[in-house]
């Protein structure tokens, strides 16, 4: 099997668009749509054709492009069931363990609820990648803007699970910003401390700090490390669950 081409470009303020190919068959999909404009000048630069949009969830930021995309390639829109009635344009509803097809590159659909009610993942995982939307960020994790911390600890959960070698693609960088937070929760874990430098010396140089790896989170996110006994005892938390020392980081971080 080809190995599937990944491009990584900004659009909008802080979104990250990304376009997967597969050059045995010319298919190439979009990891959403933030907006049409940079997707199309992406496609351009690479001499790619768009074929699909592989949709996380429903927010603006992330669908704004979906009707001018299609309207222009007629590519085929997926996306999760749970969220069907809010993404115009969506051709195909999927939900956990299907699999979409980019090409001969296969993903798996990991539903990962939280930040929205229906958002999904994409994990291929013969190519080692996964894109996570807005559920998981590098040193971070999505607002809890339509679920619940057990809900969204248990969508990080299967993403902490994944192999710690696969590449992780996010929805935004933040990466510095989240790296002042967790070493307010976490501050002698030195993994996070070495994280922190390198995204210091990338912002700097107008890098971006993406994509991560699951290995690196599991690492540096306090996010996913509930059960760090060095955040437990700065939050008061110690042996309490682990989805009640997640919801008590997120609140920090709502409140950083």
């Amino acid at each position: 099997m080809a190995k599937l081409e990944i491009f990584q470009f900004p659009t909008r303020a802080d979104n990250y668009g990304v376009l997967i190919h597969d050059p045995e068959t010319g298919a190439t999909a979009s990891i959403d749509a933030p907006e049409a404009g940079p997707i199309l000048g992406a496609l351009d630069q690479k001499g790619w054709s768009l074929t699909d949009i592989l949709v996380t969830h429903h927010h603006g930021d992330h669908t704004a492009g979906i009707g001018a995309l299609k309207s222009k390639t007629g590519c085929t829109v997926y996306g999760p069931a749970r969220e069907a009635g809010l993404i115009a344009g969506l051709d195909v509803e999927v939900k956990e363990d299907d699999t979409v097809s980019v090409g001969h590159a296969d993903a798996m659909v990991i539903e990962t609820p939280g930040h929205t009610r229906g958002h999904v993942s994409y994990y291929f995982p013969e190519e080692s990648v996964v894109f996570v939307g807005d559920t998981l960020f590098s040193v971070g994790c999505g607002k809890l803007l339509e679920g619940d911390a057990p809900t969204m600890w248990r969508s990080l959960s299967k993403l902490a699970g994944l192999p710690p070698e696969t590449a992780v693609y996010c929805g935004h960088e933040y990466t510095g910003a989240n790296c002042r937070f967790a070493l307010t929760v976490e501050p002698d874990n030195k993994a996070l401390q070495a994280r922190a430098a390198e995204v210091a010396g990338n912002d700097a140089a107008g890098r971006p700090s993406l994509p991560t790896t699951i290995g690196q989170e599991l690492a540096t996110n306090p996010f996913l490390r509930a059960s760090s006994p060095e955040i437990q005892a700065r939050l008061g938390l110690e042996g309490q669950p682990l989805d009640t020392v997640f919801a008590e980081v997120r609140r920090r971080k709502d409140h950083f």
